[in-house]
C-alpha cells in the first residue's frame, strides 16, 4: 500500500491552467505506476492519464491530449498533472491512483488519494 495526498486544486477560469500535485508515502514510489482520475457529479470516475514506473510511457485520455501533461519526480515522490486549456466540462475531482502495474484505462488502482475540486468557469 501507498499513502497519496492529492493538492492543487481550486477555481478556474475557462482557458486558464492548473498543475496538480500528489505527494506519496510508505511504499517504494519508483515501484509503482501513477494516474490521475477524475469524477464529476453524477458521473462515473473516468481515466484521465498515466505515466510508467520510470516515467518512459505516458497515456492520455482522447479528451485531455494535448492539453494535460503528466510527469512525476521519483526523487520527490511525487506525480503531477499540468492542465492547460481548461473547459468547464473538466470540472471534476481529480484523483490520484497507484499501481504497481501499468495503469490503463480499464484498470483500477489499488490505492487511491482523497481528491482535489477543480473547477472551471465558462
Amino acid at each position: 500500500q501507498v499513502q497519496l495526498v492529492e493538492s492543487g486544486g481550486g477555481l478556474v477560469q475557462a482557458g486558464g491552467s492548473l498543475r496538480l500535485s500528489c505527494a506519496a508515502s510508505g511504499r517504494t514510489f519508483s515501484t509503482f505506476a501513477m494516474a490521475w482520475f477524475r469524477q464529476a457529479p453524477g458521473k462515473k470516475r473516468q481515466f484521465v492519464a498515466s505515466i510508467t514506473r520510470n516515467g518512459g510511457s505516458t497515456y492520455y485520455a482522447d479528451s485531455v491530449k494535448g492539453r494535460f501533461t503528466i510527469s512525476r519526480d521519483n526523487a520527490k515522490n511525487t506525480v503531477y498533472l499540468q492542465m492547460t486549456s481548461l473547459k468547464p466540462e473538466d470540472t471534476a475531482v481529480y484523483y490520484c491512483g497507484a499501481d504497481p502495474n501499468i495503469i490503463t484505462v480499464s484498470m483500477t488502482p489499488s490505492s487511491w488519494g482523497q481528491g482535489t475540486q477543480v473547477t472551471v468557469s465558462s
